[in-house]
């Protein structure tokens, strides 16, 4: 049975759906300074890396590719310090999903996002970061933990996280507290690789994803790669696995969200927005009676 977009917001609000952030969600932000678009869609991110040009139509399929092509010509760390200068180093207006998501505080939240503005609605309270990393040598793991105390993060073994506290979840990284990003091709096969195999996500998030269903925002499922990326980040998902509000869907994109057993609802962010409430009533507060 379909729900409303009320309905959803809702569940989404008392953490019964797990909100699941694609790049469409950081559509109304802009440059604090000169008021431009905040690249987020795999095509705005290739041009913004190519100074403002598109590169060949082979690399424009989606960013993984080009950015291998820049890691192969001027190295990892070129592809890196345009992710930190881009997310980590201008200042951006905020998202309304994220005031929204900071109001309603959800205890789990993944976002494939690089950008911090999660992190900054969870500024104020104590909370759990997951990261992705890929490459990396003296672990087995594909991942960064942090606990956040209110005022700093600290990186911690995963046998002492407290799996009470929320959980953010950033597979592909962000530049707080330290830079770590899952960017270019050969990051997404390593990564991919050890997610599928158990080693991308700590034990006690394996275990509480167990049965969640997702309400899925501001993501096509056009590409390959974001495709598997949630496939696997989803593994052991409830029945169905949840909702994915794409205004006017694909049919590929209809038939792999009924594979997974996801439900599309013809609608995007403002129109959850707007159901919820969220402009004119805003939210209770987690926990508020």
């Amino acid at each position: 049975m379909s729900l409303s977009l009320t309905d959803l917001a809702q569940a989404a609000q008392r953490g019964d759906l797990v909100p699941y952030l694609g790049p469409g969600v950081l559509a109304d932000v802009r440059d604090a300074d000169n008021g431009e678009p905040m690249p987020a869609q795999s095509d705005e991110l290739i041009i913004a890396m190519n100074n403002g040009r598109p590169m060949a139509p082979k690399l424009m399929w989606e960013f993984p590719r080009a950015a291998m092509n820049v890691e192969l010509k001027r190295g990892r760390s070129a592809v890196n310090r345009f992710l930190d200068q881009l997310y980590g180093q201008r200042q951006w207006t905020r998202a309304a999903l994220h005031d929204w998501l900071a109001a309603a505080a959800p205890g789990y939240i993944i976002d494939i996002n690089r950008d911090t503005q999660l992190q900054d609605s969870f500024a104020d309270r104590e909370h759990l970061l997951i990261r992705g990393i890929a490459r990396v040598g003296g672990t087995d793991y594909r991942f960064k933990l942090h606990t956040y105390d209110g005022e700093a993060y600290r990186e911690i073994d995963q046998s002492s996280a407290d799996p009470r506290l929320p959980i953010l979840f950033k597979p592909l990284g962000s530049p707080r507290p330290d830079p770590t990003y899952i960017a270019s091709d050969a990051d997404f096969v390593d990564y991919l690789t050890e997610l599928m195999g158990g080693f991308g996500l700590p034990k006690f998030l394996k275990e509480h994803r167990v049965g969640r269903q997702y309400l899925f925002l501001g993501l096509r499922f056009t590409r390959d790669t974001e495709r598997m990326v949630m496939s696997d980040i989803i593994y052991a998902a409830g029945e169905p696995a949840g909702y994915a509000l794409i205004p006017e869907p694909t049919e590929k994109e209809l038939r792999f969200c009924d594979k997974k057993g996801i439900e599309v609802i013809e609608a995007d962010v403002a129109d959850l927005l707007s159901a919820a409430g969220a402009a004119d009533e805003g939210l209770v507060l987690n926990g508020a009676s």
